[in-house]
């Protein structure tokens, strides 16, 4: 498959000749043999360690006077060990990092800044503008503190063999999509249009079918006033709860992903959100024929809008002797050919705009859809402190409460958007903004 092609012998020589300066700089590894870098990789496991190995054993044929020391850390452990390192030094040279924790790394100046370096690379006009914004949204500064190599995309897979036995195509609009959900369900036979994620981890998804029906385009106005109550966001939460209970089972109002993913694997569910990271456990339990997946629906415009989701790379270290070794690494580890076997290995969009897809036709759809420049990309404001206890600790219960006609749409969505709008008060005014 042309889309993981490995690096021929001549794409290895133009790489390494092409970096070889920025391997070589400030660090000079020549002088007492190769210089050895240490990678923390945030993501380590036997489903990501494998791929950072391909990547690094590429690296280093490529780049023979550089060595990379391996270090892999569960994801639930990678923001502890990062504190700990900054406490108490020990920092790696390079390392894996998203939009989720960049804040707190770079409020702490733990992290070099990739502006200048990429802007002399090869990597210069090939990163996603999409992806280069929702990273420099993330810090006060609007600097780039890591080299992107991916994000995700909200995405509903949704069962294509039920929709070919009911003669219904893949939906194109809005009120196609909830059109579907209807005629696709049969509670007699147990099968239900649609599955809303009530419990854990509610709130990002919800705002995606917000924000996708009611065009908005960002989360706070030119004011600093959170969107998320006007009234074309609240009516499109009535829409989305008064799916539940009639064309969804009645257990999702407390159902999280590992539980929403067992209704919809098990064979009870036409249409299922999340992102594309779920896509192997569906065709293993469904098989490839019978899944499939559908971006989130145009609006009125034409324009689809999206909300971002976080993105992952690679930042050098600010406390690291050997920046421009590790520079090389993060460069080399998003050029095409490396970043292309990430994307497919992993399920997830690369950040570089020279790789299209591949084989995978979600894959290649999705990175059209983020790359296309009418697509509104919806910041979710990652960098405030307080949005993780707001969305989770806060609103996850007041959404359950929605969808058992408990609250109001509109009462939620108030209460929502002004500790938002708090939030964000507060930030601008610690940062000067």
């Amino acid at each position: 498959m042309a889309f993981r092609r490995l690096l021929t012998a001549a794409a290895v020589f133009a790489v390494g000749s092409g970096l070889a300066l920025a391997g070589c700089g400030a660090d000079d590894p020549a002088a007492d043999g190769p210089t050895t870098i240490t990678f923390w990789d945030d993501n380590g496991g036997p489903a990501r360690t494998p791929v950072w190995e391909h990547i690094i054993a590429e690296f280093e044929d490529a780049h023979p006077d550089i060595k990379v020391d391996y270090v892999g850390i569960p994801i639930a452990q990678t923001q502890q060990k990062y504190d700990t390192a900054i406490a108490g030094g020990g920092l790696p040279d390079v390392g894996g990092v998203s939009t989720a924790m960049l804040a707190n790394l770079v409020a702490r100046q733990s992290l070099d800044a990739m502006d200048d370096r990429i802007a002399g690379s090869p990597l210069t006009d090939k990163l996603s503008e999409q992806v280069v914004k929702t990273v420099r949204d993330t810090v006060p500064d609007g600097k780039l503190y890591m080299v992107p190599m991916s994000t995700n995309i909200g995405v509903f897979w949704y069962r294509s063999d039920w929709f070919a036995e009911a003669g219904i195509a893949q939906p194109k609009s809005w009120d196609e999509f909830f059109t579907a959900i209807e005629k696709l369900t049969d509670t007699g036979n147990n099968r239900y249009g649609f599955t809303i994620r009530g419990g854990a981890g509610s709130i990002a998804q919800m705002l995606e079918v917000l924000y996708g029906q009611s065009g908005i385009g960002e989360i706070f106005d030119g004011s600093g006033k959170a969107t998320v109550n006007d009234p074309r966001n609240v009516e499109a939460l009535e829409r989305l709860a008064g799916l539940y209970d009639k064309y969804t089972p009645q257990a999702d109002v407390t159902n999280d992903y590992v539980k929403m993913v067992a209704q919809f694997d098990g064979g009870n569910i036409a249409i299922m959100q999340h992102n594309l990271g779920s896509y192997t456990d569906h065709v293993e339990a469904l098989g490839a024929d019978n899944v499939a997946a559908m971006l989130v629906p145009p609006g009125d415009d034409g324009a689809r809008t999206v909300t971002s989701n976080p993105v992952s790379g690679l930042g050098v270290f600010a406390t690291g002797e050997k920046k421009d070794a590790a520079f090389t690494f993060a460069e080399f580890a998003a050029s095409k050919d490396m970043n292309a076997y990430w994307a497919e290995e992993t399920g997830v969009l690369p950040a570089n705009t020279d790789v299209t897809g591949g084989g995978l036709a979600h894959i290649a759809e999705a990175t059209k859809v983020l790359n296309d420049p009418t697509t509104k990309l919806v910041q979710l404001p990652y960098y405030l402190p307080e949005f993780n206890a707001i969305t989770k600790t806060d609103a996850e219960p007041q959404f359950q409460k929605v969808l058992l006609g408990e609250l109001s749409a509109a009462d939620f969505l108030d209460e929502l958007a002004g500790k938002l709008t708090e939030a964000q008060a507060e930030y601008k005014q610690r940062n000067g903004g």
